[in-house]
């Protein structure tokens, strides 16, 4: 490789979703724990007494928190694309964000807490650059006390006033609390929760719970959850507080610790080194979820999904250690290993009903691949005018890119390009007459698979800009493909939707300027900056350096890519997806465009394409019932309050689930397939907690997916457009155009 190639592909451009308000960052960590990648018989949950005080102790910060802090801001100020001014407007920033990231839904703090944490709404920059966070903690310990009280008031209220709700009350409770004012009471504050668990008591009352088993599960939940928040540590709040502090920046700037950092770069790796097995929280027990297929828990035949891990130890000789109630990171932490090493677990099997049955497993850790992001194929055949065509769809979850085993030598490290290239003459091989990408839900990735992959689809040519700010500022540079080599000229189209992001924009981008596919689907996200790494002493920065542009000179950011034909998107009815709903998101703009060539004049026949797309689909069933379900969505997610009376939400939910069947219904009945019978829900379907969306998914998996069969017919009527075979001539381009 060359320096401008390493440096490339140590360039990272990832999509960063918007966290939810509703939850702390910290709050968020917790209750993530109950899925992690990586890798207890059912007991009372722990029972701790009910006094605030006795349960809350003082989070305080660590001499190596104030000097990474102050490390990030000179990163910060020396690296990151934008001129930075850690100033007092910047303290305001922080300060909110921070309050925001914490309660968001003005659930904890009283008006008279934001009062007096305000002396640090000007601090924040100076302390920073000090070196100190203990204004972080300082607003921590405050919002911890506050979260306890609000625990403890939930589970008082379960246990002892569960049986004295009137759900014949007509009240309500409010959704979204974003804009609501801080509780002026702690009267105010405590009418708000039992609203919130008169609104969780109803969920399972409607689910035909009986009145003990609604007190018990509701008891069982906010004592996990207390449980949980007791085990809050010095380094999440940390951890917390510095991830704010970048963040204010742009929203793909972030802060990592040592721990996070190696999970953030395992996702970039596809790999890591373990046993191989996904891990979840059940009570107080690990429990083992799925063996990863090829791993080596999966291959030693002894571990199954149900298991729950009660111990672990180090080697062939360690102690095993006790691991009941442990926070999961630490579970996690103590499995995965160097390669070659290994691990022994303390196990009760799925089956079993106690300790006493449980055994040890001994397991060599290994690299194991995480092929669930992997690109895949699949052929679809399609009826159309009479005739029948294949067509292939390669899934590409993520653009991923193992750096370490590339720099490594090893041959066979993970690269989203080369697995596709692979599957390209797989389906040639197999007679596909077109070929889909379907980047839907792709959230980005490695900023040279994304070039390298829309090499496979041409011969030569620039595929991005990048525009470098600091020491580089306004230096633009276009990156391309040099290899001549192409593996796949035929019809080609690329599937997308608002989740399709980053990387994914620069492929969809690139393919759509050099007109050599067509772009099909929703709006894309709009993320058109580049991150980079930056090692730390402690952790590392992931900040944005640089923004990238399409060869046409427009940039992706805000925008994204607009499809040449839109399709139905489920995302249309998210209001905060996509870039520019992101706080401090970097404008759009555009620099000079490259010189390009033209593969195919697919912008001279759209016209003609949208029309035979629109009469298609103005009468196809799987079309208009998508369409429904978007608007019906955004019709609920437009709600602000939801009812509390029992009748009511009854009546509401019947008329919701009786319109979605009905819908469907209709759908299978213009599709000539059998009709639904209608069956009243069980108890499994009506509880929000155990029900599974499952046969919902089997249901869909036996039918074939709208949106590629309608691509299908968009690529062969754009093939018989441009002339059957479509393909260029010998020098790749039809029509040249010097931009």
């Amino acid at each position: 490789m060359t320096k401008a190639e390493i440096a490339l592909t140590r360039t990272h451009s990832l999509l960063g979703f918007k966290a939810a308000k509703s939850l702390s960052p910290i709050i968020a960590l917790m209750f993530s724990l109950g899925s992690a990648s990586l890798f207890a018989q059912d007991v009372e949950v722990l029972n701790p007494v009910l006094d605030v005080d006795s349960l809350y102790t003082e989070l305080s910060s660590e001499p190596v928190y104030g000097r990474t802090a102050a490390e990030l801001l000179k990163e910060l100020e020396d690296k990151h694309y934008s001129r930075i001014l850690f100033d007092d407007q910047f303290s305001h920033t922080v300060f909110d964000a921070y309050i925001d990231a914490l309660d968001g839904s003005k659930l904890y703090f009283l008006q008279e807490d934001i009062d007096a944490l305000s002396a640090y709404r000007d601090a924040l920059d100076d302390t920073l650059k000090s070196g100190s966070i203990d204004p972080a903690f300082e607003i921590y310990n405050l919002y911890h006390r506050r979260l306890l009280e609000r625990m403890v008031y939930a589970i008082n209220e379960v246990e002892n006033n569960l049986d004295s709700i009137d759900f014949t009350l007509d009240e309500s409770i409010e959704i979204d609390r974003e804009d609501a004012p801080y509780a002026q009471s702690v009267a105010e504050l405590d009418e708000l929760w039992r609203q919130r668990v008169k609104n969780s008591a109803l969920s399972l009352r409607l689910a035909k719970l009986e009145p003990e088993k609604i007190e018990e599960r509701l008891s069982k939940r906010y004592r996990n959850q207390l449980t949980q928040v007791l085990k809050t540590n010095n380094r999440d709040v940390f951890q917390s507080y510095l991830a704010t502090v970048a963040s204010t920046i742009d929203p793909h700037t972030s802060y990592f610790s040592p721990r996070d950092s190696e999970n953030f770069n395992m996702s970039l790796r596809l790999s890591l080194q373990g046993i191989g097995a996904q891990l979840t929280t059940e009570d107080e027990y690990t429990k083992i979820v799925e063996l990863i297929k090829g791993g080596p828990a999966e291959r030693g035949n002894e571990l199954m999904a149900g298991d729950r891990i009660i111990g672990i130890a180090q080697g062939v000789d360690g102690e095993i250690k006790d691991v009941i109630g442990l926070r999961l990171d630490d579970v996690v932490d103590q499995i995965r290993g160097e390669k070659g090493t290994v691990v022994r677990l303390s196990v009760i099997p799925a089956d079993a009903t106690g300790e006493t049955q449980s055994h040890e497993v001994s397991i060599t850790r290994d690299t194991v691949k995480l092929e669930d992001q992997s690109a895949k194929k699949e052929v679809i055949e399609v009826s159309y005018n009479g005739s029948e065509y294949k067509v292939g769809v390669i899934k590409l979850p993520t653009f991923y890119f193992d750096f370490e085993a590339a720099s490594a030598g090893q041959p066979d490290f993970k690269s989203s390009t080369r697995d596709v290239k692979v599957l390209l003459e797989e389906l040639k091989a197999e007679g596909v007459e077109a070929v889909v990408m379907d980047l839907r839900d792709n959230g980005g990735g490695s900023l040279t698979e994304a070039n390298d992959l829309v090499g496979l689809f041409i011969d030569t040519g620039n595929t991005v800009q990048i525009r470098y700010s600091g020491l580089r500022n306004g230096f633009v540079r276009a990156y391309g493909d040099g290899n001549p080599e192409v593996t796949y000229s035929g019809p080609l189209g690329v599937l997308t939707n608002r989740a399709s992001a980053s990387a994914s924009e620069i492929f969809a981008g690139a393919i759509q300027d050099y007109q050599r596919g067509i772009i099909i689907g929703g709006q894309t996200f709009g993320k058109g900056t580049v991150q980079e790494i930056i090692p730390m002493n402690y952790g590392q920065v992931k900040l944005t350096r640089s923004k990238f542009y399409r060869i046409s000179g427009a940039s992706t950011q805000h925008r994204g890519v607009m499809p040449d034909i839109l399709f139905p998107d489920r995302y249309s009815a998210i209001e905060e997806m996509g870039e520019s709903n992101l706080d401090g998101a970097l404008p759009w703009d555009t620099v000079r465009p490259v010189e390009y060539n033209t593969y195919f004049p697919i912008k001279d026949i759209l016209g003609d394409l949208q029309a035979k797309h629109d009469e298609r689909v103005a009468s196809d069933p799987d079309f208009i019932y998508l369409a429904e379900q978007i608007e019906r969505s955004r019709e609920l997610r437009e709600r602000t309050s939801l009812s509390l009376n029992e009748e009511k939400v009854r009546l509401e939910r019947e008329e919701n689930r009786r319109a979605e069947f009905n819908a469907n219904n209709m759908r299978l009945f213009l599709k000539g397939m059998p009709l639904e019978v209608w069956e009243e829900p069980s108890e499994e379907d009506l509880d929000p907690e155990s029900a599974t969306i499952a046969s919902a998914d089997e249901e869909e998996e036996k039918e074939e997916d709208p949106l590629l069969r309608e691509s299908s017919f968009i690529l062969i009527d754009m093939a018989k457009a441009l002339g059957n075979p479509m393909t260029a001539n010998n020098s790749g381009a039809l029509n040249s155009a010097a931009l």
